[in-house]
């Protein structure tokens, strides 16, 4: 039961991230991997991620820049395919190590950056690098918020553009992760009852984020996710550290 609350919990953060509050979905595998592996967790996550996905691509399908979009996507997938070979073959300690760096690295950056670092241009090489690591750590953990955003804020794009160009992006890289996540087997012996319920979770995240983020300061509920998500980080790394050298 509790297990349950927490997997409903995860969903409705990931639908409030897809309605405008940026990064709620972030905790959300960290989260679920306190309890379960990390990649389970994020196969059973995948639908959600796919429904409110394409909720997002309809609520900004007039607002996204082609020329991100034409780099991000095909670099994303790249960085899914390379997931996909290399996720069997890794240790659960190192996924767990790897989500809580991704975590502890948000932080970091948001907490750390300059005030105004002037605005960069959307150059190719940057954006592969950034996208195949969008990818693999999409892929992973679902992720790849962190990566995609070290390349897409420093263009200071318009508010819409930037989340038009977020949520088309991880439409296609998520709706690709499907077949790969069948490939590897992590898609078997999934409840899909409780994903149907998962995925209302999620639609409703997704009214109840576009509802907060124009009554909501967004600037302090990103800063209760980041404190959330930094004590997460360090549970999963120390976690996967005393894995990995208790199997050592």
């Amino acid at each position: 039961m509790t297990d349950t609350l927490f997997l409903l919990l995860a969903a409705f953060m990931v639908g409030l991230s897809k309605g405008g509050l940026a990064s709620a979905a972030a905790i959300a595998v960290p989260m679920l991997a306190l309890f379960m592996n990390p990649v389970k967790a994020a196969a059973t996550l995948l639908p959600v991620y796919i429904i409110t996905d394409w909720i997002g691509v309809w609520l900004y399908r007039r607002n996204f820049s082609r020329r991100n979009v034409a780099i991000l996507v095909p670099s994303l997938l790249f960085g899914v395919f390379i997931a996909t070979i290399i996720t069997p073959y890794t240790p659960e300690a190192v996924l767990l190590i790897f989500t809580g760096c991704i975590g502890l690295w948000f932080c970091a950056r948001a907490w750390l950056k300059r005030k105004d670092e002037g605005k960069a241009e959307a150059h190719i090489l940057p954006g592969i690098f950034w996208g195949t690591l969008t990818g693999i750590a999409s892929f992973i953990t679902h992720s790849g918020g962190p990566p995609s955003q070290a390349y897409l804020l420093p263009q200071k794009l318009p508010k819409l553009e930037f989340a038009g160009t977020i949520a088309l992006t991880f439409a296609v890289g998520n709706l690709v992760k499907l077949p790969a996540y069948y490939a590897i087997g992590q898609m078997e012996g999934l409840n899909w009852g409780l994903i149907a319920q998962l995925a209302a979770a999620g639609i409703v995240g997704t009214l109840v984020g576009r509802y907060l983020t124009r009554i909501l300061s967004e600037a302090i509920y990103m800063r209760v996710i980041q404190i959330l998500l930094f004590a997460l980080s360090c549970i999963l790394f120390v976690r996967g550290m005393m894995e990995l050298t208790s199997g050592a």
